[in-house]
Order: structure tokens, then C-alpha cells, then sequence
């Protein structure tokens, strides 16, 4: 029963260590799976945006729904990004780039957070100023990284 788990095991390790580009069959299955994850984000934050602009009124308990939405969708995109998945609307420059990307991903991650901590706060002043910085990391990264 040894000589079988061992082996086993290093397969299953194996398996769950490889690259990202990995985990999708074709390179489309990549660019789908990111921008799907955009897609859901986007239409979570225009939510939360319509509450902070005063277009549809402020509910607290669906502003902490959304926000948690976000952000868990936020860590989802990444794993699309591998080398070998280039293409959609993504610009070259992502895999040019990798530490400016990097760092605009984990500053969207970040805020998204404080957007959350800011919806559970309950106040609409709190989601409108958690709402300005996840617009322009937003508006950042898509001014850099992505083609219209």
C-alpha cells in the first residue's frame, strides 16, 4: 500500500503545482475565464457605483453583498494572465510588464477590500470615498493594460 500513495501523492503535488496556463485547455479557456470574472466585477461595482452617484438609493445590506462579491472576484482574473494566454482585450505590455501589472492587480485586490471594510461600515459616505480609489486603480490598469 506504500509503494502506491507515495507515487500517488507526488502526482497529486505535481498536479497542483503547475503553472496557471495549465489549468485551462486552450489559450481561449484562459481569456474567457478573465473575462468573465472583469464581467461579474464590473457588474457588482456598477451596483455599488449607482448607490455612491445617488442613481439608484442606498441600501447597506446590498452594498455589503456587492462589495463582498467584489472583493472575492477580484483574486479570480490573475490566474487567465499566464505567458502562452495572450490575446482578447488584453494588451501586450501584461506580459511585458509583469511587475507594473502586478502591482495594479494587487493595488485592485487591496482596494476592493477597503471597499468591503467601507460597505460594512453602513454609511453611504464611507462606500463613495472607499468608491474614488477602486476607480482609478480600475481606470489605471484598463488606460495601461487594456485595448478598447
Amino acid at each position: 500500500m506504500k509503494r502506491l500513495v507515495t507515487p500517488t501523492l507526488a502526482i497529486l503535488c505535481a498536479a497542483f503545482s503547475v503553472s496557471s496556463h495549465a489549468q485551462f485547455a486552450k489559450t481561449e479557456d484562459a481569456i474567457k475565464y478573465r473575462q468573465s470574472a472583469m464581467f461579474i466585477q464590473s457588474q457588482h461595482v456598477a451596483r455599488l457605483g449607482a448607490m455612491a452617484s445617488g442613481r439608484a438609493p442606498y441600501d447597506a445590506t446590498a452594498a455589503v453583498a456587492n462589495a463582498e462579491v467584489v472583493a472575492q472576484i477580484s483574486r479570480l482574473p490573475w490566474a487567465g494572465f499566464a505567458p502562452g494566454t495572450e490575446g482578447g482585450k488584453a494588451k501586450p505590455e501584461i506580459w511585458k510588464e509583469q511587475a507594473k501589472f502586478k502591482e495594479l492587480s494587487e493595488r485592485l485586490m487591496a482596494d476592493t477590500d477597503k471597499l468591503l471594510v467601507a460597505a460594512k461600515a453602513g454609511n453611504l459616505d464611507a462606500l463613495k470615498a472607499a468608491m474614488g480609489p477602486l476607480g482609478e486603480t480600475c481606470k489605471a490598469c484598463h488606460d495601461s493594460f487594456r485595448n478598447r
